[in-house]
């Protein structure tokens, strides 16, 4: 029969070992998440591997069942009749019965959700959001530090660089004032030497013309 066909072709397909020419598994869809990167429509390969890893069990879990639903869609079930097809098949392979199986998938998506708790908070650490309790701050965290000491610095700069620009305006106009009351004063002094020059030379002339061989 087809569905017998399909069940131990299913089966087959569960329990051998893939290669590096099998055939992948139909897997769902990965959501569209808005914290991707430009053109980024699937994650990193590093990490679907770490989910992976994450969820390999001992062939005797929901991640398991899930491999065994997936094999058996590929050999052309599906709705209801996959799942109870799969779970007849898993269950008497395995032993488990259904609440134990359903107990696994919990225990698996609380997995996964302490997982991305862990992983949010080294990415807060990262980011510098948040302190470690243990070791230093992160590599991102001491350049941010270092960004915000510089920009201190360079403000700091921006302040001394304005006040002494302030203080080179005062000390400009300083320098044309004293500059022009030494031009001044030297004008003055001028005025007043060459008037004295110019009288004294006119007494002394006076005094050659009228004493002189008299």
């Amino acid at each position: 029969m087809a569905i017998l066909d399909n069940l131990a072709k299913g089966v087959k397909d569960f329990f051998v070992e893939e290669g590096p020419a099998a055939r992948p598994l139909p897997t769902a869809p990965a959501p569209a998440l808005a914290d991707l990167g430009p053109g980024q429509a699937q994650p990193e390969q590093r990490h679907l591997d770490h989910i992976a890893q994450l969820l390999a069990g001992d062939g005797r879990d929901f991640h398991a069942f899930t491999k065994m639903v997936k094999s058996l869609a590929a050999s052309g079930l599906s709705g209801p009749l996959l799942y109870q097809t799969a779970f007849n098949a898993f269950s008497a392979v395995t032993g488990l019965d259904l609440p134990t199986l359903l107990t696994s998938a919990d225990a698996l998506t609380q997995k996964l959700a302490d997982d991305r708790a862990n992983v949010q908070e080294r990415h807060r650490e990262k980011m510098g959001e948040t302190v470690p309790l243990k070791g230093a701050p992160s590599a991102l965290a001491q350049l941010r530090n270092q960004e915000a000491q510089l920009q201190a610095d360079v403000a700091a700069l921006s302040k001394q660089l304005a006040d002494k620009s302030q203080q080179l305006q005062e000390a400009q106009q300083q320098v044309q004032q004293e500059s022009a009351k030494a031009q001044t004063a030297l004008a003055s002094y001028e005025l007043a030497n060459a008037a004295a020059a110019a009288e004294l030379q006119v007494h002394q002339q006076a005094t050659k013309s009228f004493l002189i061989n008299k």
